[in-house]
């Protein structure tokens, strides 16, 4: 070997830690112009020459405020119109252009699938390019990852409003939030990702199926589409899903290490840049600065065990093989798919390119804990801002109990009405989660029907899979541990029911939280007040946010995956 070569079984690991520092000096650029553009976006009094045109035409004063309730009610009617439009493209997909010649899904399947992209969740209990032609991919589910991923965006910013207007009792107009995510931000960068994309080798046609000879002298059928538009709008806006079954592991959504990279860091550009927004727009940048840091501890100890795991490789099949490969795309290995699954599922995203059902035991649990610390670190287009703020609001809370203070935060005083929102906003996701789990395996018929249907790995692993599955529907994440058959009436229902409860539950306390804090005065800072810009308040968020999760899952995990894996 020559002096200064590097040995090669370890190439492919220092080519990814060099990649991923890449992206992390790439986000640490991003994070003050971006940020400083969302914050100019939402609080800029002018408005755009398109933006008006969409005002007029959809009846809208743009110099309209909305209290919480006006602002959740737009939310809700506005999803619902969302659920019912894709619902009926997808119903009367064979009438429609571009169909190549596929039938129209079950109402079932239809029905969650419609629920799953208006609630940013992408889940798809189907086979993406043979179940919808190309016109329910481009109206119906691209449409959808626009519009789901800005509604996030305008919901993290009304409650960012809350926290920075005084006595004001309203937080923005939803319209004007929603048109502006969409029109300056969203549609912008998409176009600019999607022609990255294309450089990358990522295909954009309407070609259709494809007969070809392959080497070995058969016949494949090989679908093209418009990938590249799509595949740049579900990375953004931390949509998930994919065009292909195969998602960011198939060659024509990601062709290489290069496209590997830039979906990672689309990823993680939005949410890791939202903190700055924060901070700009409640007059005070070191509270951004402290969320951000928050968020990155909890990404680098995220990505650094699932690293770890599956390079070590546990389990009896993994050490006879010499590697965790299994499940593995062979193009970018062990660790850039342990850090591409660990990146989907700290920001909600659901894409992979590798399967999570085959991880090794505890290396499957990791990306279900990501979900179940609230997509958090950094979370999901907006959502991950606002459910790292509510977890901010209980860990001031607790705060001021240990100091035997008021508790305030960002000038805000924290009473009964602030933490019981921030309580419930915490509990709804485990609550779906929990009891999705236990309904699957309680009543009779549907357990049943799950363990004859759906489970083709009966035992602890089985049980790991339903839990996955609900704990992404209930977290709006859409990734699966794909050995599970969702596919079936039960699952197509009851996932949909958590995805939308997941979704709109939490807004809605959200918005009611924002409102219940514009209406308040600013109360002066005291020596009493916790310093929430320091790094003792960053390790206790950071502590807050482990302590919940572990409280609430552990039973749970205990009897799945960390069974499984300490056998």
């Amino acid at each position: 070997m020559a002096p200064g070569s590097v040995p090669a079984d370890l190439a492919p690991e220092l080519a990814a830690a060099l990649g991923l520092a890449t992206v992390a000096l790439l986000l640490v650029l991003l994070h003050r112009p971006l940020g400083d553009f969302m914050a100019h976006t939402f609080t800029s009094a002018k408005d755009l020459r398109v933006e008006r045109g969409v005002y007029r035409v959809i009846g809208v004063d743009p110099k309209g405020e909305q209290t919480w309730g006006a602002y959740a009610r737009s939310v809700l009617a506005f999803s619902v119109v969302g659920v019912l439009s894709v619902y009926a493209i997808q119903r009367l997909q064979q009438w429609l252009p571009y169909s190549l010649g596929l039938p129209a899904p079950s109402e079932h399947l239809a029905f969650n699938t419609a629920v799953s992209f208006v609630t940013n969740t992408n889940w798809q209990s189907y086979s993406p390019e043979l179940t919808l032609g190309y016109t329910a991919q481009l109206a119906a589910l691209a449409v959808q990852n626009f519009v789901s991923a800005a509604v996030g965006l305008a919901i993290a910013v009304a409650l960012i409003r809350g926290f920075a207007r005084v006595r004001t009792g309203t937080i923005g107009n939803f319209w004007v939030d929603l048109t502006r995510a969409l029109v300056r931000l969203l549609l912008p960068l998409a176009v600019l990702s999607a022609i990255v994309l294309l450089a990358t080798g990522v295909i954009q046609n309407f070609a259709g199926f494809q007969d070809v000879a392959t080497i070995a002298g058969g016949a494949q059928s090989i679908p093209g589409g418009p990938v590249a538009s799509q595949e740049a709008i579900k990375l953004l806006g931390t949509n998930g899903g994919g065009f292909f079954n195969a998602n960011s592991a198939h060659p024509f959504e990601n062709p290489d290490g290069i496209s590997n990279l830039f979906q990672i860091l689309l990823m993680l550009a939005i949410p890791f840049s939202l903190p700055r927004t924060f901070g700009t727009m409640v007059g005070d940048r070191r509270q951004g600065l402290a969320i951000a840091a928050a968020m990155g501890a909890l990404f680098i100890a995220s990505v650094s065990a699932l690293s770890a795991i599956e390079l070590q490789g546990w389990g009896t099949a993994p050490e006879a093989a010499g590697a965790a490969m299994e499940g593995k795309e062979a193009r970018f290995g062990i660790l850039t798919s342990a850090i591409f699954g660990s990146v989907s599922t700290l920001t909600s995203t659901g894409a992979v390119n590798s399967m999570h059902d085959s991880y090794t035991a505890l290396g499957g649990m990791l990306p279900m804990l990501n979900m179940m610390l609230g997509e958090v670190a950094p979370g999901g287009v907006g959502s991950g801002l606002y459910g790292m703020l509510v977890l901010a609001v209980l860990a001031v809370f607790i705060g001021g109990l240990l100091v035997g203070r008021t508790p305030e935060y960002l000038g805000k005083k924290l009473g009964p009405k602030q933490i019981t929102l921030a309580a419930l906003t915490i509990l709804v996701t485990p609550t779906l989660v929990l009891a999705g789990t236990a309904l699957s395996f309680a009543i009779p018929a549907v357990r049943a029907d799950v363990e004859a249907t759906s489970i083709w790995n009966p035992g602890l692993h089985g049980l790991s899979e339903v839990l996955y599955a609900f704990t992404s529907a209930a977290n709006n994440n859409g990734s699966a541990f794909a050995g599970l058959t969702a596919n079936t009436p039960w699952f197509n229902t009851a996932l949909g029911i958590a995805m939308l409860l997941g979704r709109f539950v939490p807004i809605v306390l959200v918005l009611a939280l924002a409102g219940s804090l514009a209406a308040q005065h600013r109360v002066p800072a005291t020596v009493g007040t916790l310093p929430t810009h320091r790094p003792l308040f960053v390790g206790l968020l950071v502590g807050v946010t482990i302590l919940v999760t572990a409280l609430t899952y552990f039973p749970v995990l205990a009897l799945g995956p960390l069974a499984e894996g300490l056998n």
